[in-house]
């Protein structure tokens, strides 16, 4: 054990001391803020050295691939996205309350924040995507866009008014949006046809961890410090930093920048193949119809759960997706993206249909578990199949132009969830949504079956 792991160990010792001082109230609240500081860079420093042993195989040829069969690089990819939306989910469960109760905002503002928030990062991911294709390197636009997410969250606790809280909340959107594409062009770029879909679900599933993590450190942060929100936006930053440090491992494999070619990828869907238009026309139906987490828990709630239960939905739906998400794309590597897809496609279906009849609170905890299925069959492997219709040059492009289109069409579909629940209340937004995913289900099936999926190089 070396000398920052074995000084780590000891403040976490002394922050345990510092939690049996009771005659100041505030003591023990900040000691266990403490603690949770000490652990997270303890979990950076052996990450740390686990990477560090992988890449050195890899470098002397040892091993081919590192941790569990997977490229370092993946690694290094799943454990940046764990720790970051374990950061972005300590604070968005807890977003509209801080708005709407803390800042004395109206309901239409957190709408407009959200609205806004998802158009920017749509936008931006055809940006990121071309410009990673054109300079030749994926690292520098994914610390660029983890570095702004992971450091502007902190300020939500600063803000006083609800227009500050739209700014941090943009700022944050163009993180996301810059890092996305290149992301997954670069996941694309170290993965083969056999391990690609495992290589994805492994990287879905340790985001799905972060992000059934964060609310429950949300909800024992606002238990140990009596409700206080603004101390849990200021806490995200152990989170987002540890993602930083990890993603600083991570190498750039895309060297040679295609500016000389006459292969450039250019923007938009003219220059891409049949194949990827037709997908990423289904993937924008369900983008669509998959409207926002934020219509579950309100579904729930307008069926009586408990608004103390509400971050375990949360939980639920993370859990579930971050336990399948590998074997959904082991399973597809296996026997192709199609049976997958429209599997994913059938749950989404099924789950909505249930929400659209159920009246007691007991069917909400199957529903999630359902919901966690689709989103662990479908978010990992939609991106493989992308990077399987376009060739390898025009992989950042194509993710850029699929994110930007699904991000979208997701901002009309949680406008049309809204409406219909205004005009017919809030069983009716799920039955739309369900014929919804029904029909994309059928293009589906008719678009593989003229264009099977076989992995490509």
């Amino acid at each position: 054990m070396g000398f920052a792991t074995r000084a780590l160990v000891a403040a976490c010792r002394i922050g345990r001391l510092l939690k049996n001082v009771r005659d100041i109230d505030a003591f023990p609240h900040y000691a266990y803020a403490f603690e949770l500081v000490c652990y997270n860079f303890m979990a950076a420093i052996v990450y740390n050295r686990v990477v560090v042993a992988i890449s050195q195989q890899e470098r002397e040829g040892t091993t081919t691939k590192g941790w569990f069969g997977f490229n370092s690089n993946i690694v290094i990819s799943g454990f940046v996205s764990l720790f970051t939306d374990f950061s972005s989910q300590m604070a968005v469960p807890i977003l509209p309350l801080f708005l709407t109760e803390v800042l004395g905002a109206p309901v239409w503002a957190l709408g407009l924040i959200e609205g806004l928030g998802t158009a920017v990062a749509g936008i931006l991911r055809i940006f990121s995507g071309w410009i990673s294709d054109r300079i030749g390197h994926r690292k520098c636009l994914m610390m660029a866009g983890y570095g702004i997410s992971n450091l502007i969250k902190p300020l939500f606790g600063l803000s006083s008014v609800w227009v500050e809280v739209l700014s941090v909340r943009l700022l944050d959107r163009v993180g996301k949006g810059t890092r996305s594409a290149p992301r997954d062009a670069l996941l694309a770029d170290v993965t083969t046809p056999q391990d690609r879909g495992k290589s994805f679900g492994f990287r879905r599933a340790m985001d799905a961890l972060g992000a059934s993590l964060g609310p429950l450190a949300a909800a024992l942060i606002l238990s140990l410090t009596r409700g206080d929100m603004r101390m849990v936006f200021f806490l995200t930053i152990i989170p987002g930093t540890v993602a930083l440090i990890i993603l600083s491992k991570l190498k750039d494999p895309h060297k040679n920048p295609m500016s000389s070619t006459k292969s450039l990828p250019k923007l938009g869907f003219r220059h891409l193949q049949p194949d990827f238009k037709i997908f990423t026309l289904v993937s924008a139906m369900i983008a669509v119809a998959n409207f926002s987490e934020a219509f579950l828990v309100l579904r729930a709630r307008s069926i009586g759960l408990s608004l103390a239960l509400i971050p375990v939905a949360y939980f639920i739906i993370g859990l579930v997706s971050s336990l399948l998400s590998v074997p959904a794309g082991l399973v597809s590597d296996r026997f192709g993206r199609k049976g997958v897809l429209v599997f994913g496609y059938a749950i989404l279906a099924l789950t909505y249909l249930g929400f659209s009849l159920i009246s007691r609170s007991i069917w909400v905890w199957p529903l999630m578990g359902l919901y966690g299925i689709f989103t662990a069959s479908v978010e990992g492997n939609q991106k493989v199949y992308v990077s399987e219709l376009v060739p390898k040059n025009e992989r950042g492009s194509a993710f850029g132009t699929f994110n930007a289109t699904v991000g979208v069409c997701a901002l009309p579909g949680g406008i049309l969830a809204g409406v219909l629940w205004q005009i017919g209340g809030p069983r009716l937004p799920f039955a739309v949504a369900t014929v919804i995913v029904l029909l994309a289900m059928a293009t589906m099936g008719l678009f593989l079956r003229r264009h099977p999926s076989i992995p490509l190089s």
